[in-house]
């Protein structure tokens, strides 16, 4: 069975493995707490990040190359379009816009504005990092006013990379989503798969609840 560590960015894991119908187990780790005395954890990840998995003899690390693991190892499926799709163009690019250009990005935002000393709180590089994720939000942004998912008329695992890391932008950053980007994330939240996910993700459920808007 595939085990989970953590949630964060593993919840994008665990929506996947929702969405494909795989067995799997949640396990949590404790960053605030630290992990320097979670063994099981460091011999999976000796880095101490997560999400990381477990599956037979095969660890792996980062959010988006295990996305593109297991629908690669239990597919096909239509949540990873292949590369003679017409859709594959435009699902490559989001699935890795959701961390490369957002999610990364809101990261550093998030740090400095509730981990920063005060003065620290709207630096110079957390201001870059903004804009980062502004420009990049306008991409997607554009591509929903053309099309209902990223890569066109189906949901896929792009949607699921980009989708957490709106929730993060809002969250975390306190980030205001437009009307096209609520509607998105409404069609999103009304899925089983995510629906399942939050349910199986105690600590994201608690923190995504937690905000004071839908926005």
């Amino acid at each position: 069975m595939i085990t989970v560590f953590g949630e964060g960015r593993g919840f994008r894991v665990v929506w996947l493995l929702e969405e494909m119908g795989l067995p799997y187990r949640l396990r949590g780790v404790d960053l605030l707490a630290g992990v320097e005395n979670d063994q099981e954890f460091l011999a999976v990840n000796p880095a101490g990040f997560i999400p990381a998995i477990r599956d037979g003899d095969v660890t792996m690390v980062e959010s988006i190359a295990i996305m593109e693991y297991l629908t690669a190892r239990y597919g096909p499926t239509a949540l990873a379009p292949g590369a003679q799709d017409a859709a594959f163009p435009a699902y490559q690019q989001f699935l890795h816009l959701g961390e490369a250009g957002l999610a990364a990005s809101i990261y550093f935002v998030s740090g400095a504005r509730h981990i920063a000393p005060e003065s620290e709180r709207d630096n110079w590089s957390a201001r870059q990092a903004m804009g980062v994720f502004t420009t990049r939000l306008s991409l997607v942004s554009r591509r929903l006013e053309q099309a209902p998912y990223l890569a066109g008329d189906r949901f896929t695992a792009a949607d699921i990379s980009v989708g957490y890391a709106l929730e993060f932008a809002r969250k975390n950053a306190g980030v205001a989503l437009g009307d096209t980007e609520q509607a998105y994330m409404a069609r999103l939240r009304e899925r089983g798969g995510y629906q399942r996910a939050l349910e199986a993700c105690h600590a994201t459920r608690t923190w995504w609840g937690s905000s004071g808007s839908d926005r």
